[in-house]
């Protein structure tokens, strides 16, 4: 059982991509796919992302390759029906993975003390600190919402190791920002508010 606001919510981000026209949209998937979903991968989806990938599932067209132009994401749309297996738990794991490859490197927050002599005792410290984050589920290329049933109406952060910003106050204001064109002007009143322990000490 989700909620209402987080159904909600889902459902306007799924009806404004679709009048966006800018990607293959499948059908939704359903209560049996989610719970084969989460049980094989070990996650639960926030309230509004379920909501979303039941209403309708995006998937990635083909593309023709800009010569010159390289591509984080051969389908950025994560493609929890069909996908590889292999794919779906890197794209899981992407935002965990590269901050721990910006701290080999020696990147080091400051609220976490004194940073350790070695690269590698660096990182495992970094992995304890990250042990209790909840897991950050992707929307869309480097875009990720945490995880976590009941939850819903959380900023979307655009992810690239240390680099972590907002890309939408919400979800349906994370797809007007993404695939919007010219991308709206964020209202006032409507400031993002960090909700993710750990990560937000990041924004």
């Amino acid at each position: 059982m989700i909620s209402d606001e987080g159904a909600l919510l889902g459902r306007q981000a799924a009806e404004r991509l679709a009048q966006l026209d800018c990607c293959v949209i499948e059908p939704g998937l359903t209560n049996a796919e989610f719970a084969r979903i989460e049980h094989e991968y070990g996650f639960a989806f926030a309230d509004d992302h379920r909501a979303f990938l039941a209403a309708g599932l995006p998937v990635c067209e083909p593309r023709e390759d800009e010569p010159g132009t390289s591509y984080a994401w051969e389908r950025p749309w994560p493609d929890w029906r069909n996908g590889e297996p292999s794919e779906l738990r890197r794209h899981l794991t992407w935002s965990t993975d590269f901050l721990l490859r910006d701290i080999q490197r020696g990147h080091w927050p400051t609220a976490w003390g004194d940073r350790p002599d070695s690269p590698e005792a660096a990182a495992e410290r970094a992995q304890s600190h990250l042990a209790g984050v909840p897991r950050m589920v992707p929307v869309y290329g480097h875009r990720f919402l945490p995880e976590g049933r009941g939850g819903f109406g959380h900023p979307v952060l655009s992810m690239w190791g240390s680099d972590i910003i907002y890309y939408g106050v919400d979800l349906l204001d994370y797809i007007n920002q993404e695939f919007e064109e010219p991308r709206p002007e964020h209202p006032e009143s409507r400031a993002p508010q960090a909700t993710v322990p750990f990560w937000r000490d990041y924004l």
